[in-house]
């Protein structure tokens, strides 16, 4: 409860339940079940495992949940949660199935992949909140664009504008995040199967049979293991980025109309302690703050990149620590930006 985006009263201002719901731990422990189930079910139609074991693997999963003290424990001892999770999950099949629980796999095609499932799961809400927050603003548009606004140039005034000049420039990034988005997704979206050292040599000649087929079976796309390439994870961060930067803009924009006091009017706004007539345009500023938020941690997911030969355990910790809170600050960016909309009951003169 430390993180603002959990917070028993912080999250009210950052937080965003529903994406939330997706990133917590138990949507993550349920794809890296489903990880295991699934690899079971591969591995025993390529003949790696008696069918009985999967089968079994698959019933006992099917209404396994963990220790999660012991969990804790664990990870606390091996670096990464995998270990005790596979330990538990064997003691939960019967034997003499149990073996074949995580066989051929590596940590990190578990943690991986669950990411990934749930990323993917993350980028639709972005998706469709992004389209909403476009189709808003081009409502906004139709409101009050021919109405004149003050330009700024340098955060001084200059020639007149038109509301609508001032909207589009919020609107059309939205547009361009939906466009690049096909790209991350493409990027993204995929297996992270490798085994031990990557070479999948658990598998001998079907070992790329085998990680396609366990792609397919997850909804994912095949791809070469990428344990030690994190590109992948800073294109997403950096598409997260530019969308709560994009909404900061926004934010920043609402926050100085207000500031002058004439050409704009907000439905509601926070109140203060101390001064019980002001309306502070809460929303806005936390837009701004988002937008900060996302461009100090990317920062930090593109230390993560420089993995150290096949597998790193600070460079991933540090993917644990930043991605899914900029998944969380994206997440709450739009929810914010939305209800900012439908505050504005006036723009421009």
């Amino acid at each position: 409860m430390i993180s603002a985006f959990d917070h028993p009263f912080l999250s009210g201002l950052v937080g965003d339940e529903e994406m939330a719901s997706l990133l917590g731990v138990g949507a993550e422990i349920t794809a890296m079940i489903g990880f295991e189930v699934a690899l079971a079910e591969v591995e025993a139609e390529n003949g790696f495992i008696p069918a009985e074991a999967a089968a079994a693997i698959a019933h006992a999963l099917a209404t396994f949940w963990p220790d999660m003290a012991r969990l804790k424990a664990g990870t606390a001892r091996d670096g990464v949660v995998v270990p005790d999770l596979v330990r538990q999950m064997r003691q939960a099949v019967e034997e003499p199935y149990s073996k074949h629980v995580h066989s051929g796999a590596t940590s990190q095609d578990v943690i991986d992949t669950a990411f990934v499932l749930r990323a993917g799961a993350c980028l639709d809400l972005l998706e469709q909140r992004l389209a909403a927050l476009a189709s808003a603003f081009a409502h906004l548009s139709g409101r009050f664009g021919e109405r004149l606004l003050t330009g700024h140039t340098r955060m001084q005034p200059a020639r007149p504008i038109r509301a609508a000049d001032r909207i589009e420039s919020w609107r059309a990034p939205l547009l361009r995040h939906i466009e690049r988005l096909e790209t991350v997704r493409r990027s993204t979206g995929v297996i992270q199967f490798g085994g031990a050292a990557g070479t999948l040599d658990a598998f001998g000649e079907k070992g790329l049979t085998v990680r396609a087929a366990l792609a397919a079976r997850l909804g994912l796309a095949d791809a070469p293991q990428w344990h030690g390439q994190r590109d992948r994870v800073a294109e997403l961060a950096g598409w997260l980025s530019l969308v709560t930067g994009g909404l900061g803009k926004f934010g920043q924009d609402i926050a100085l109309t207000a500031q002058a006091g004439d050409e704009i009017e907000l439905s509601s706004g926070g109140s203060s302690s101390a001064m019980p007539n002001k309306q502070n345009p809460v929303d806005a500023e936390v837009l701004v703050t988002l937008a900060r938020y996302n461009a100090t941690q990317l920062s930090a997911v593109h230390h993560a990149v420089i993995h150290e030969q096949e597998r790193s355990g600070a460079a991933w910790t540090l993917e644990w620590m930043v991605l899914k809170q900029m998944m969380m600050a994206a997440g709450a960016s739009t929810r914010l930006a939305s209800t900012l909309i439908n505050r504005v009951e006036a723009l421009g003169r």
